[in-house]
């Protein structure tokens, strides 16, 4: 098959740093590619030549001839004064509402990044940079394409809109080459991988699960890389393979290797041991909304709720863009106030609230001193680390920790914002969004940090792998007023966005009162969920034997494998047990 685009010996600077060195590779009709690497290595650059938006310093870029191609990167700018209409759907021709509404492609797009909400004779002047970000995707997505270049194009969607560009993206099959840290949607979407690093362009077979694998295999047989790196990719794999299947779906290279690096890995986290640690540092009460209204504009978030966050607890917050979740975090941090209810806080807590923002970082300092700032040394659960240490597992190196915060990327604003949080010793962490313009490496950092730190978490995320990684619970707020919990997680929450969608049947007869044979299935169903209550009560403390029994047999791997396979059979059945109690429960009401 011959390749749409074709880079041969490819070499791209920017100053004395080389960030494209002696590259050749090509992207073949179908291929679905992931590219990878740390901030600022050359991913967008690799994006931007292949796309012909930069010129390489050298070497040759080749496509075929009539290439149908868009590009959509965090440069791409719309044309000036356009409405939505005049962005989308002028292009292809359309000039009346009747046109597009008919063509099921386009409405899809519209409807599934949310544009249709924006209104079509919306000025994109106007819009925040999320929502012109959704247009300009939406502008690419609904032509006919060879060749589909993505640079982070997850970052403005919620986890619905992030889980139907990967449905789309399937669906349509055009090439595509995408740079994100979003890793359920590389692992879900991608067929190949390119890491960019020190000016290479490394090339896997499969998504982010292989890659893992790949690059813990490569680092077995070389014995070459650090023994940090390698901790953390032991780490990772040990968690892949005990998640769910789909996480391991593509298993083309040597599993068996890989996995003699992980036999001996416990569980990224000891729920117990870090539960009774933050149940010490913090007492019974952390934070409380009782009876709470909350309010913006004219519209109710939240109606008359009550919801109790306790020492330990790792909550994970979904819902669509607007739905609220940032002005719900905002109440648990003390910065609004609820127009009902009241907000309680433990009087051991000791707060930290990472925004969305970039601010309250003092230019004037170096990356160093910021830190110092804080504090000198951070003790992180069982980890005890100097300022420098951990700005390094942040990604400053030690010639970058001199750098004046001035002069930082957005990304390394969004790391020293998060390392500072955590040089305070916070023991309740709130995150709004703190994927945001971090890569996977730094990702890992993150999720190997917050596994062994002993407090109550409380994450907004559209990072599905973040919450599911990081998380014990999940929550939504769904429209309705409450903030509801989800024991099915992220996967339940697309469930019920989905019935949510279809619009329900008008009845074509009042209701009729309920009948004996009904009062009969409802007693039924009454029994049915004492009796699955009593169930989920009695798994749920075998759950909590096994985790202790993890942590005793923390030495003996043949033991460990032992109860990992008994732990994940009761997980299953557990998950079988909430789902059948979630369906009785709506007979019994």
């Amino acid at each position: 098959m011959v390749n749409l685009v074709n880079l041969e010996s490819v070499a791209k600077s920017y100053g004395v740093k080389p960030l494209l060195d002696g590259v050749s590779l090509g992207v073949g009709g179908g291929d679905r590619i992931g590219v990878v690497g740390l901030n600022g290595g050359g991913k967008t650059t690799l994006l931007e030549v292949m796309a012909g938006i930069e010129p390489a310093d050298s070497g040759r870029v080749s496509r075929v001839r009539d290439l149908r191609q868009a590009v959509v990167t965090q440069r791409t700018e719309l044309p000036e004064g356009a409405t939505v209409r005049n962005a989308v759907l002028d292009p292809l021709g359309f000039t009346a509402e009747h046109e597009w509404a008919a063509d099921p492609r386009a409405r899809s797009i519209l409807d599934g990044l949310g544009i249709t909400a924006l209104g079509m004779d919306a000025p994109v002047g106007d819009m925040s940079g999320g929502e012109r970000r959704r247009v300009a995707l939406a502008a690419a997505l609904v032509q006919e394409l060879d060749l589909l270049i993505l640079d982070e194009p997850t970052n403005h969607l919620d986890v619905e809109g992030v889980q139907w560009l990967a449905d789309h993206l399937l669906a349509r099959g055009t090439a595509l080459v995408v740079v994100t840290h979003d890793r359920w949607f590389l692992d879900t979407v991608c067929t190949r991988t390119w890491e960019v690093v020190g000016g290479r362009v490394e090339q896997y077979e499969g998504g982010y699960a292989d890659w893992v694998f790949a690059r813990a295999e490569r680092a077995r047989l070389a014995a070459t890389v650090e023994e940090k790196r390698r901790n953390l990719a032991r780490k990772e794999l040990a968690w892949l393979r005990r998640g769910p299947q789909a996480r391991t779906s593509k298993p083309r290279f040597r599993v068996e290797a890989a996995e003699a690096l992980i036999s001996d890995v416990p569980p990224p986290r000891d729920s117990v041991e870090l539960l009774a640690f933050a149940k010490r540092r913090l007492g019974r009460t952390v934070l409380e909304l009782e009876d709470v209204t909350l309010r913006v504009g004219d519209r109710n978030l939240v109606e008359r709720q009550t919801w109790r966050i306790g020492p330990g607890d790792r909550v994970g917050l979904v819902g669509v863009n607007g739905s609220g979740k940032t002005t719900l975090l905002r109440l648990l941090a003390g910065e609004t106030e609820p127009v009902t209810g009241r907000r309680v806080q433990g009087q051991t807590v000791r707060m930290a609230y990472l925004t969305q923002e970039l601010h309250d970082l003092p230019e004037s300092l170096r990356v160093l001193e910021a830190l110092e700032e804080i504090a000198r040394r951070v003790t992180l659960g069982k980890q005890e680390m100097s300022a420098s240490q951990l700005a390094e597992r942040f990604g400053f190196p030690a010639a970058r920790q001199w750098t004046p915060v001035g002069d930082l990327s957005g990304g390394e604003r969004r790391r020293l914002q998060l390392a500072r949080l955590l040089m305070a010793e916070p023991n309740v962490l709130l995150l709004d969004e703190p994927t945001n313009d971090l890569d996977i490496d730094t990702l890992q950092q993150l999720e190997d940090l917050l596994d062994s730190w002993p407090g109550t978490l409380v994450v907004v995320s559209h990072d599905r792998y973040l919450v599911e990684r990081v998380c014990d619970t999940v929550v939504a707020l769904l429209g309705d007023g409450r903030i509801t919990d989800l024991p099915g997680g992220i996967e339940e929450y697309l469930a019920r966005r989905d019935v949510a969608r279809v619009p329900a049947p008008a009845p074509t007869r009042p209701a009729a009162e309920p009948t004996r044979s009904t009062a009969t299935e409802r007693r039924a169903a009454q029994k049915e969920l004492a009796r699955l209550e009593r169930q989920l009560d009695k798994l749920t403390r075998r759950e909590t034997e096994l985790h202790e029994a993890l942590a005793e047999a923390a030495t003996d791997a043949g033991r460990l494998l032992e109860l990992d396979a008994e732990l994940r059979a009761l997980l299953a059945d557990k998950s079988t047990v909430e789902q059948r109690w979630l369906d009785v429960a709506d007979v019994a009401e």
